[in-house]
């Protein structure tokens, strides 16, 4: 396969496979690095890495995102990708990419502010980890958020039939329990600074506030400043000494839109029985609204 393919690939491909892409170049990266300067991969990356060190942190406040996107261990990156990628799926029926990305970082952003204030506010966190790194926070706040927000919707484990909420409980309580055992302590409390920012995303969502409307808008602005213009080429125009009326405009060729409605009861319908309550034609619908 081309290079030229392999960037068509990319482009076309949905925001999961293009988060899972880049996390796994990094960690290649990463690893390869330390094999060829014989360093280790902390050392490599230590200015991407999120410290615990305020001063530290000042400058280089770029690391309260980039942590999230690296990894220096297989099956750490394993595991994050697998549940990033299988609860995705859920987020990306109901929701668009730009609101999957807004989850998804803001959830590292979170989990690492938490992790910052927890390591400088509790002496017995001195003794772990001296940075933070992984997109564990972030995995997270996408695995709570869909749990919250369509709850009764069911997963298949083995021969089990499983309700995101149990899946989202027994996750944070596995995470709140290892805390006071665990040599990853401040990990952890990552993953419940992403959780949090997941749950009360969600909740507030359903009354009808977007709390991440903010970020979207931040995106929207960064994305305009580094999208160069596009010149139009010059014309030359011809004035005419006789008017042509405008056709009309027919009804068929007005934009069509979703209807709101519709689709707010069939959201009212997740979130009370879960999406496999859904008939074939609902599911359809809110596929092809979420497309537009």
């Amino acid at each position: 396969m081309t290079t030229n393919n392999l960037s068509y690939q990319f482009k076309t491909a949905n925001v999961i496979i293009k988060l899972i892409v880049i996390n796994v170049a990094l960690f290649l990266f990463a690893t390869l690095g330390s094999w060829i300067f014989k360093a280790s991969p902390g050392a490599l990356m230590q200015w991407f890495v999120l410290p615990v060190d305020p001063g530290s942190l000042i400058l280089q406040p770029w690391s309260m995102l980039t942590y999230s996107f690296l990894h220096f261990d297989f099956w750490h990156i394993f595991w994050n990708m697998l549940v990033l990628y299988w609860f995705g799926q859920y987020v990306l029926n109901l929701f668009t990419e730009k609101r999957f990305l807004t989850i998804y970082l803001l959830g590292a952003i979170c989990g690492g502010l938490l992790f910052v204030l927890a390591y400088n506010l509790f002496p017995v966190l001195n003794d772990t980890l001296a940075y933070l790194i992984g997109a564990s926070a972030a995995v997270r706040a996408i695995m709570i958020f869909i749990a919250a927000y369509t709850p009764n919707s069911e997963v298949r484990i083995f021969v089990f039939n499983v309700k995101l909420w149990q899946i989202g409980v027994f996750v944070v309580l596995s995470d709140l329990i290892q805390i006071p055992t665990s040599g990853n302590a401040g990990g952890l409390i990552a993953h419940l600074g992403g959780a949090l920012f997941g749950y009360v995303y969600a909740i507030q969502l359903k009354k009808g506030n977007d709390i991440g409307a903010w970020f979207e808008k931040l995106m929207d602005g960064l994305s305009a400043m580094f999208t160069p213009k596009k010149k139009s080429p010059l014309k030359t125009v011809h004035k005419s000494k006789t008017h042509k009326r405008a056709p009309k405009k027919t009804a068929t060729s007005a934009t069509k839109t979703p209807n709101q409605k519709q689709i707010d009861a069939i959201l009212d319908k997740i979130s009370k029985s879960g999406y496999d309550s859904l008939t074939k034609e609902e599911k359809d619908f809110l596929f092809k609204a979420g497309k537009e």
